[in-house]
C-alpha cells in the first residue's frame, strides 16, 4: 500500500464558485441574525444563526474535501487497482492533476495521460501549463502526456489504455446524452480486460446504467464516504467500477 505522501503541486480548488458562495451564505446568515436580533426578535435570529452554522461546516467540509480528502481517498482507490507499473492510464478531466500524477506515481515503464478542456469554472486556475508544473512539482514529468480534449471525442483509438479513470469531472458536461458518450468513449478506449473507475457526485447511477448496457462486467457502486462530501451527505461523492469484458 502507498501512503498519500505531501503534495508539492499547487491543486487549487474544485468549482471554486461553490466554496465562495457556501462561505457568503454563512457570513450573510450571521449578519442577518444581528439584523433579526435588533428587529423580529430572538427567535428568527437563532434561525438564522443556525443556517450561519450549517453553512459553515458545510464549508469546511467543501474545503477538506478539494483540499486533502480526494487526495486520500484517490490514493486508496489507486491502490486497489494494484497497478504493475506498465500500464497506460487515461484521466478523463483531469484538471491541475490531483489523481492523474498520483497514478503516474506509481507507473514505471507505463504512462498516465491526462485529458482535459482546461475550464476554470471547474477548477480555479486550471490548465495545461500549470499541471505541467506540477507533473514537474511531483517528479513524474517523464510518465505524463497532457492532451486537450473532449470527453465525448476522444483523441485515442480503440483499446489504447489499461486503466482509465475520472475525478469530478464527467457530471460537467452538461446533457445526459452528452454524459452517455463519454461514458461511450472511456469504454471504447479501453483495452479487453481494463478498469474504469469513476468517482461523481449526481450521475453515478446513470454511469452504472450505462455500462451496463454496454455489456461491460462488474459494474459497482459505492459511496466515498465524508472525505469526498462536498458540503454534506447530499452531497457525497460515489464510485463506479467496472471492467471491460476480456472477449470485447
Amino acid at each position: 500500500m502507498m501512503a498519500t505522501a505531501v503534495r508539492r503541486g499547487s491543486y487549487g480548488v474544485d468549482a471554486p464558485y461553490v466554496l465562495f458562495g457556501l462561505a457568503c451564505g454563512a457570513v450573510g446568515f450571521v449578519f442577518a441574525g444581528f439584523g433579526a436580533e435588533m428587529g423580529p426578535g430572538i427567535a428568527l435570529a437563532s434561525v438564522f444563526f443556525l443556517l450561519a452554522v450549517v453553512m459553515a461546516v458545510s464549508s469546511a467540509l467543501y474545503l477538506n474535501a478539494t483540499r486533502r480528502g480526494k487526495f486520500q481517498v484517490w490514493s486508496e482507490i489507486l491502490d486497489e487497482l494494484a497497478l504493475r507499473g506498465d500500464e497506460q492510464v487515461l484521466d478523463l478531466g483531469c484538471g491541475r492533476g490531483a489523481v492523474l500524477l498520483m497514478a503516474a506515481e506509481r507507473l514505471t515503464t507505463g504512462h498516465a495521460v491526462g485529458v482535459d478542456l482546461w475550464r476554470t469554472v471547474d477548477q480555479s486556475g486550471n490548465a495545461l501549463d500549470v499541471t505541467e508544473r506540477n507533473s514537474v512539482a511531483e517528479g513524474v514529468r517523464e510518465r505524463v502526456e497532457l492532451r486537450t480534449g473532449d470527453m465525448t471525442e476522444l483523441p485515442f483509438g480503440d483499446g489504447e489504455f489499461d486503466v482509465v479513470v475520472s475525478n469530478l469531472a464527467i457530471h460537467n458536461i452538461k446533457s445526459s446524452e452528452g454524459r452517455a458518450r463519454a461514458i461511450d468513449e472511456a469504454v471504447r478506449v479501453l483495452r479487453p480486460g481494463g478498469r474504469l473507475v469513476i468517482a461523481d457526485i449526481v450521475a453515478a447511477s446513470a454511469y452504472q446504467r450505462r455500462l451496463t448496457e454496454l455489456g461491460v462486467a462488474d459494474v459497482r457502486v459505492r459511496p466515498l464516504g465524508p472525505r469526498m462530501w462536498w458540503g454534506g451527505p447530499w452531497m457525497g461523492t460515489r464510485l463506479v467500477s467496472a471492467t471491460k469484458p476480456a472477449d470485447s
